[in-house]
Parts: C-alpha cells; sequence; structure tokens
C-alpha cells in the first residue's frame, strides 16, 4: 500500500508539473488566450517590370516608401501562435494606399520573440498613372522584444517589441518593413 501512495504521489507531482508547463507560454504569458496588439511600421515596396501596375511609357515600376499601421490579435497556443491583423498604409511616390488582412502562424521564441510566416490580401491603390489592384500577399518575420534585446526588466510580456518583416505582393515585389509593436 506504501509503494502505491508513493507511485500515486510522484505521479500526481509529475501531472502538476506537466500542467504548470503547459500554462505557461515561452515569455510567461498564459499558453492560451488572445493578446491584441498594435504598431507602426515603415519601409520601401518595389514592384519589378512584369507586375500588373504598368502606367505605360517612363513608369514601368511601381514603388515608393510606405508608413504602415497594424493591429491584430494573437492566439498563444503554448510555444505556437495564430493569429489576424489588418493593414492600413500611406505611400510616398508610386503608392497612393495599402489596405490588408492576412493571418499569422509560428512559433514563440525567447522570453517575448515572434518567429512568423503570413498570409492574406492587399489593395493596393496606385498614384502617378498607376491603376489599383488588389491581389495575394506573403511574408516572413520576426518580433524581440525589451528581454531578447538585453533589456530585462523593462516590461513583461505586454509591452514594446521591434518587428522586422518582409513581404511580397503576388511575388511581383519585395516590400521590407520595421517598426515598433505594442502589445496589450
Amino acid at each position: 500500500m506504501k509503494a502505491y501512495l508513493t507511485g500515486v504521489a510522484v505521479a500526481a507531482l509529475f501531472a502538476a508539473t506537466g500542467a504548470q508547463a503547459q500554462d505557461a507560454a515561452p515569455d510567461g504569458s498564459a499558453a492560451f488566450g488572445i493578446e491584441p496588439y498594435a504598431g507602426i511600421l515603415g519601409g520601401y515596396e518595389s514592384h519589378d517590370r512584369k507586375s500588373e501596375f504598368n502606367a505605360g511609357p517612363g513608369h514601368v515600376k511601381l514603388n515608393g516608401g510606405i508608413a504602415e499601421a497594424v493591429a491584430g490579435a494573437n492566439v498563444p497556443l503554448g510555444a505556437f501562435f495564430v493569429g489576424a491583423e489588418g493593414t492600413v498604409s500611406k505611400g510616398f511616390n508610386d503608392i497612393d494606399w495599402e489596405y490588408g488582412v492576412r493571418g499569422r502562424a509560428g512559433l514563440r521564441a525567447g522570453s517575448s520573440g515572434l518567429i512568423y510566416a503570413s498570409a492574406g490580401h492587399m489593395w493596393v491603390n496606385g498614384d502617378h498613372g498607376f491603376g489599383d489592384h488588389h491581389d495575394w500577399t506573403y511574408g516572413l518575420g520576426v518580433e524581440v522584444g525589451p528581454k531578447d534585446i538585453g533589456l530585462g526588466g523593462i516590461s513583461g510580456p505586454a509591452g514594446p517589441r521591434l518587428r522586422f518583416q518582409v513581404d511580397t505582393y503576388d511575388f511581383d515585389s519585395i516590400r521590407p518593413m520595421g517598426g515598433v509593436i505594442f502589445h496589450f
């Protein structure tokens, strides 16, 4: 009977330890929930010559700077996450406005980092003779928080994170972006 009770106690200890491990993600937040965020990014978008954007002679390549606002939410799933976000971008040079929605999925890394892939749909309003179009968009990105870059103690799992991402509009463009995302 004593061996049986010892076995039950050991099993209960492992079950409690396993439950605690599943109750928290790598950044110390809950392993499941909803994590809203918003932020601002800046970058540059350059379309190649074979893009559907063509304004005729002299303007065969749509390009320009981008200032983008993003808002979305992540759902942590232990060491993984899925999420969705919406974007609004003001362009400069040949791009007037861009709007988009995308899903994200990836890994939670370090105390507050994310490594992810994204896919969605983007609407682009051209300027200077370029027309308006919409198509699929794909991307890869990373977010790092204060603890991940050596600034421990500044914030907990919520707070600012640096984001770097590279997107493409239907594999016709390259769009490197960087900025600050605030998790709540």
